[in-house]
């Protein structure tokens, strides 16, 4: 019994030793505890940064920031008697039915984490409330910025910011982003993410329990420094950009500078277009305003500058001159080819044509003749052969290298890469045969399945002006005084002799004097061009034009589409011209040009013959219900006087 009585003081002076050093450890060494106990009095306040700003290349700002506040909760500490919801929710600008359900759905969300009640009060709004909102136990006010865009221009190219969705949250694997964080959704807010939304910081502070603030939190040790985003310099020149815009009001269709030296993009128009500064920030204005955009039939938010796939129509022809110049099917001295209007129509100039020729004057047959040389199989034109299908494929190779049927790799998302069609293309199509050079010849003038977009037709321009390179196209030229990102330093030399290019160069040179574009033409600058005319089933053909200036040391590159223009010396060339002229000499000398430019409402023209099609359509259908109905009385009549003569007869 001596023992056991040992043993059991033992165990007890053993487990009072224990507990003895653990209550010491958490009340006067460790701090950890001290911290959790802490924790019903300190609120963690997160820190927005501010997002990147965005310049154009002479300094003038594209996107900047502008002050927002957000009305936090902490459902654990918030209570209110029902006269005091009616004030907040007067304050909030909410009905009481709009502030239960967004307490209902903070309580949802977390009881100890704060949430957002009232997103995104202007300053003026909050000015009228930070006196009155402290009275709330477990409410708060959080600073941060939304996006601001001081003109209303390039909305298509910088894009826009929106709140994060619970569906993006569950994907976002990183787990960077948070409830009510804002994300670049198109443009370049998109493609430089990362670099624009900087970094968050987090603060602690004390309250007491009336929530009136004592200090940080152990003295800052904790806290975090918000990092701002980078600084984005674009390559775009706003008053080329601006220009054009203008240029384009009241037409659908797109236009594209580069600096053909660099790659960088100068102007990148998509028309019609919108205010980039009718999607920033939350709420029912901004999604009535993403509603009614979607909702336009002449899609605004479409960025048909690098996602509309058209037909290049003849601009493509310098490609097919390229080609054969390159692979020996043709050559600058020797090679004529007649204008055989009976193998593809073509409007009328002297004939027969050479290179140059052809470019000049825009001849179609010369480049079926062309396409014959190219891919004809030993002369068998009527069947298809294992050589026509290698053939085809070698030439699309070929096309590819001028960046065509490929993605460019542009700093945009969404970006497409059109169409050169190859052997297999056509035997789907075809259902494993039947095709020939008859069959598929229109490839030869941009038309049939070759399609591009209007910034591919634009590095064409480029690659053209530079004697056979280019850099691939990139709208920012500097990240936070580090320069573009390193894939935009890489020269991409086509497989082409610098002299055939040349040749090509000096005809499109002649283009605007004595060829398709004369009303491009000007005295006070050498602009090189090719127009297009892409032929379109749904209405007026669109109007094409892409060239560069001046002849020798270009420094614009341009490409530009007018939907349901008609000729594309009409309408894009002109377009074209002026916007060279501008950017090359600083001003422009032909105000007549601009006035026809500025005069044309290809919209409501396109809109009236539509209506007209339209009317005309009911009229035929109501001609065909009259027909029926009077075939069908003439038949009740003939039936009928079938049946008097029957009658009569069987009295007789």
């Amino acid at each position: 019994m001596e023992s056991r009585r040992w043993h059991i003081i033992a165990g007890f002076s053993i487990l009072f030793i224990t507990y003895a050093v653990v209550l010491l450890n958490i009340q006067v060494f460790s701090t950890n505890y001290k911290t959790r106990a802490e924790a019903n009095i300190v609120e963690r306040v997160v820190e927005y940064p501010l997002r990147g700003m965005i310049y154009d290349r002479n300094g003038k700002l594209l996107a900047s920031n502008a002050a927002v506040f957000d009305v936090m909760i902490v459902p654990k500490y918030f209570k209110i008697e029902e006269e005091d919801s009616v004030v907040l929710a007067g304050m909030l600008d909410y009905t009481m039915e709009e502030l239960r359900y967004n307490i209902k759905k903070s309580k949802y969300y977390s009881w100890y984490k704060p949430s957002v009640l009232k997103k995104q009060l202007t300053e003026t709004e909050y000015a009228k409330i930070q006196d009155k909102i402290i009275r709330f136990k477990g409410l708060s006010i959080q600073a941060r910025t939304i996006r601001s865009y001081p003109h209303q221009s390039l909305a298509n190219a910088l894009g826009y910011v929106k709140e994060v969705s619970k569906a993006f949250l569950d994907r976002d694997t990183a787990g960077y982003y948070q409830s009510g964080d804002l994300i670049g959704k198109s443009g370049v807010e998109k493609f430089y993410e990362e670099e624009l939304r900087g970094q968050r910081g987090v603060s602690y502070i004390m309250k007491n329990v009336k929530g009136v603030t004592k200090g940080s939190f152990e003295d800052g040790k904790f806290d975090t420094i918000p990092r701002v985003g980078a600084t984005l310099t674009s390559s775009i020149d706003l008053d080329l950009q601006k220009y054009g815009e203008d240029l384009m009001v009241n037409k659908k269709g797109a236009v594209v500078a580069l600096d053909p030296n660099t790659g960088e993009i100068l102007a990148m128009i998509s028309a019609p277009s919108y205010d980039p500064n009718q999607l920033t920030g939350e709420g029912k204005r901004v999604s009535k305003n993403y509603g009614g955009l979607s909702r336009d039939k002449n899609k605004p938010l479409f960025n048909r500058a690098m996602q509309s796939r058209y037909p290049p129509g003849s601009t493509f022809k310098t490609v097919m001159a390229l080609i054969g110049l390159q692979k020996g099917a043709i050559d600058t001295l020797t090679t004529y080819f007649s204008c055989n209007k009976r193998l593809v129509g073509c409007h009328d100039h002297k004939t027969p044509l050479n290179v140059a020729g052809s470019i000049i004057n825009s001849c179609n047959p010369w480049y079926y003749q062309e396409i014959r040389r190219l891919l004809d199989d030993e002369g068998k034109r009527y069947e298809t052969s294992d050589v026509l299908r290698q053939t085809l494929d070698t030439w699309r190779e070929e096309v590819k290298g001028y960046g065509l049927g490929v993605k460019l790799g542009v700093d945009m998302p969404y970006e497409k890469g059109g169409l050169v069609p190859s052997s297999n293309l056509y035997d789907r199509i075809y259902k494993g045969g039947g095709w020939k050079i008859s069959t598929i010849h229109s490839i030869s003038i941009g038309q049939g399945e070759v399609l591009a977009m209007p910034i591919q037709l634009a590095n064409l321009g480029a690659i053209i002006a530079n004697r056979g390179h280019y850099y691939t196209p990139h709208i920012i030229k500097d990240i936070g005084g580090e320069g573009p990102l390193q894939q935009y330093k890489v020269k991409h030399q086509v497989d082409v002799k610098p002299e055939y290019v040349d040749h090509i160069a000096r005809a499109m040179s002649e283009v605007p004097r004595i060829g398709t574009a004369r009303r491009a033409f000007s005295n006070d600058l050498v602009i090189c061009g090719k127009t297009g005319t892409a032929q379109n089933p749904h209405g007026e053909d669109h109007s094409i034009f892409m060239g560069f200036a001046p002849l020798d040391k270009p420094q614009i590159a341009i490409a530009v589409y007018v939907e349901n223009a008609g000729f594309g010396g009409t309408w894009a060339a002109p377009i074209a011209s002026l916007m060279m002229e501008k950017y090359v000499n600083g001003e422009v000398k032909r105000p007549y040009l601009e006035k026809y430019v500025y005069n044309g409402d290809l919209i409501a023209k396109e809109e009236a013959r539509k209506e007209k099609e339209r009317l005309l359509k009911e009229r035929r259908e109501k001609q065909k219900a009259r027909m029926k109905e009077l075939q069908a009385k003439r038949a009740q009549q003939a039936a009928q006087q079938d049946s008097i003569r029957v009658t009569t007869s069987t009295d007789e």
